[in-house]
């Protein structure tokens, strides 16, 4: 994992985590590396790795168990898919309709570039 971009750290650092649970590389129940790990690791400031982890705490997707670590909380991959596919349909979808209702493309249309793309694109 590289942290880098324009996007703040502890959100990219959030996001690797809610890959690694998606991917099934965290199950549900499981350990996720410490707070002093991802700083030494990364080579960041414990506190900005502390916020993302919070973030995914905040959300339920972690829990601590005091002195032990964080843990990736039951449910957390479905929950986490939901929330992903509810943001993909409001960044992505949302704005593909729009465009494709501005430029007067039909359903049909659309959903035959959607088609074309799904196989075009490895």
């Amino acid at each position: 994992m590289q942290l880098q971009g324009e996007k703040p750290i502890f959100l990219q650092l959030a996001e690797q985590l809610e890959d690694g649970i998606l991917s099934g590389a965290y199950p549900e129940g499981s350990q996720v590396p410490s707070i002093t790990e991802y700083a030494a690791t990364y080579k960041i400031n414990p506190a900005t790795a502390l916020k993302g982890i919070n973030l995914l705490v905040n959300a339920g997707l972690l829990y601590k168990k005091r002195g032990i670590g964080m843990f990736v909380a039951e449910g957390a991959r479905e929950n986490l898919r939901r929330q992903r596919f509810e943001r993909f349909y409001h960044d992505y979808v949302e704005k593909l309709v729009h465009e494709a209702k501005g430029l007067g493309l039909t359903l049909e249309q659309l959903l035959d570039l959607v088609r074309r793309g799904f196989h075009d694109v490895n």
